[in-house]
């Protein structure tokens, strides 16, 4: 199976409400907002982590959880990045947590609040990060068909509606900040 691709962004922002503001007046639609937990394991190659998520879906619903493990690729870069993953979805992460803890070590964990936009193709990420403050990430999923040109022009679509000037952008990830 190979592997999944999209054309993302980071970038560090100071008001979240004012981002939000400008994604939904740029059409965006809210999706929900997330409790993540990232457990990050040192990797031969590339970076891995598992997720754990926590969710609501609506006002009176219970709380809905499930979690994945996530190896990706990424250039450290300060722009937009093509980013490779695979998604696998975990049935028992604690147990998964503890075998792949004593398999390759832990590096660290990152915790955040995120609240999830879609615009188009592309996921838009508001989140509050633990021991970092406010950042915005943009997601554009490769579609078949689609190049690598028209995710990166809808992703500096999303930079330019949302203000974030060219300096505000983070080249790695969560864990990388956290010195994790």
């Amino acid at each position: 199976m190979s592997a999944a691709r999209n054309i993302e962004l980071k970038a560090r922002c100071a008001d979240l409400e004012a981002a939000r503001a400008a994604a939904e007046r740029h059409g965006a639609r809210f999706v929900r907002v997330e409790r993540q937990r990232d457990t990050f394991f040192h990797a031969r190659q590339g970076r891995l982590k598992l997720r754990e998520r926590t969710w609501r879906e609506g006002q009176d619903s219970e709380d809905r959880s499930d979690a994945e493990l996530i190896p990706y690729e990424r250039s450290d870069v300060g722009a937009a990045r093509e980013s490779r993953y695979h998604v696998v979805r975990v049935i028992e992460p604690q147990a998964l947590i503890a075998a792949l803890a004593a398999a390759l070590g832990i590096r660290g964990v990152v915790a955040k609040r995120r609240e999830l936009w879609m615009w188009k193709n592309v996921r838009i990420h508001l989140d509050a990060v633990e021991g970092l403050g406010s950042f915005i990430e943009f997601e554009a999923v490769m579609l078949p068909g689609e190049t690598d040109a028209e995710a990166h022009a809808r992703v500096a679509a999303l930079q330019a509606a949302l203000g974030l000037a060219d300096a505000s952008v983070v080249p790695v990830a969560y864990a990388d900040l956290l010195g994790l």
